[in-house]
């Protein structure tokens, strides 16, 4: 919808945020009632979306776009990505659920297949979460702590698999309990030096061309979202304890806490401008292979640090902040705006103390590419420090 200003904005923020304190739910805006690029396409052929006159929706939305273009990250790519967002029963009591699947290749060398679903069941009872990747991933890594510099960029090329799954059960309202089981298996590692030639901390570390993280996950989850894919209010905390062990099959035996929190403002019931917050906490304890620690963009949807590419930043121990303000351009909600700010700071080696805060501001466009599932293409523009900046692109809201 419009981004607007009216009257006194100081005065009418001050309300807005009063009667969100009495209600918390302002009733979102229908988006199935507005356009996207299926519409605009079937207007340009001038026929009639046919989906759009239905009375009933479909059980499964898909989005499915191909793209080539540019990325801090990849640099160029070929990639397809769909989206399927769908209800597990006829009455739609539950929460939409979602699987993501995306096949690329670019000019990095880096070939990648990922698959990431949240499904809802049993009237919420329910929820189940994975996580699969196979990999091929040559990658820039810069050593450890947020003071690393790009004279410290040392090549990697390693393989990758990972399969994550973890089940929740409700255990009381948007409160959930979960277990599950994690695997990452990196494997034909090889490092090309730093570009200073000095050691890289990767070497430091303890250099090994292979390495296998397996073990149980125990999470704590709050979760009142409705849309996943693009949330309009609610609140996700979630806090992940993860355990590795040598029976499984693990290189070392080592830990990791996660918390994950995100919060969502919608400013007024007129539109779906939203005011959004997002912060992480990770620590991981001694033993943790280095390509299992934190790092930029290693969050389940390669998200966090826009400014950055992707393990720009890797340590121990992480904190991460981001806010973002998403508003319409267009009235019938295809095109949509955003303004972003964020922050991370990692530990260094090997004293493992938290270094300075690496900021980032940048925005960019939405494009609806499902208006049943509300599911917004994201082409993002972000500056770091160290001139860092480029383009990073979505398929559903960053967070």
């Amino acid at each position: 919808m419009p981004f607007t200003l009216k009257g006194n904005c100081q005065t009418d923020t001050l309300k807005t945020v009063s009667a969100q304190a009495k209600n918390q739910s302002i009733t979102p805006i229908d988006s199935s009632k507005q356009r996207d690029i299926a519409d605009e396409i079937y207007q340009f052929l001038g026929k009639t979306n046919k989906l759009q006159q239905t009375a009933h929706p479909k059980k499964i939305n898909f989005s499915v776009v191909p793209a080539i273009g540019y990325s801090l990250t990849t640099g160029f790519a070929a990639d397809l990505t769909s989206n399927a967002a769908f209800y597990t029963s006829t009455s739609h009591a539950e929460n939409l659920s979602e699987i993501v699947s995306s096949l690329a290749f670019d000019t990095k060398s880096q070939k990648f297949f990922t698959s990431k679903g949240e499904v809802w069941a049993d009237h919420n009872n329910y929820k189940f979460v994975s996580d699969v990747r196979v990999e091929e991933y040559p990658i820039d890594t810069y050593g450890l702590g947020t003071n690393s510099t790009l004279n410290e960029t040392n090549p990697l090329k390693y393989d990758y698999i990972r399969f994550y799954g973890t089940l929740y059960r409700k255990a009381l309202p948007n409160f959930y309990l979960g277990a599950g089981y994690n695997l990452d298996y990196h494997y034909d590692i090889t490092q090309a030096g730093n570009l200073d030639h000095s050691v890289s901390d990767y070497t430091k570390y303890g250099f090994s061309t292979h390495s296998t993280s397996s073990g149980i996950n125990l999470d704590v989850l709050y979760d009142s979202r409705k849309n996943p894919i693009n949330p309009l209010n609610g609140a996700y905390a979630s806090l992940i304890y993860r355990q590795n062990m040598d029976f499984l099959g693990s290189t070392s035996t080592w830990h990791s806490w996660l918390l994950d929190l995100r919060k969502y403002y919608k400013l007024s019931p007129a539109s779906n401008n939203i005011l959004a917050f997002w912060a992480m906490a990770q620590v991981a304890s001694a033993g943790t292979p280095y390509l299992d620690l934190p790092a930029t963009g290693m969050d389940m949807y390669n998200n966090s640090g826009r400014g950055y590419a992707q393990g720009r930043f890797r340590g121990r121990d992480m904190l991460y902040l981001e806010s973002e303000y998403r508003f319409g351009i267009t009235p019938n909600g295809l095109l949509g705006g955003v303004l972003f700010v964020n922050g991370e700071s990692l530990s260094g080696y090997p004293d493992n103390q938290f270094q300075k805060i690496a900021p980032a501001v940048g925005t960019g466009i939405r494009i609806k590419a499902n208006k049943h599932s509300d599911s917004n293409i994201c082409i993002d523009y972000g500056y770091g420090i160290d001139h860092s900046h480029g383009f990073f692109v979505n398929l559903g809201e960053v967070f």
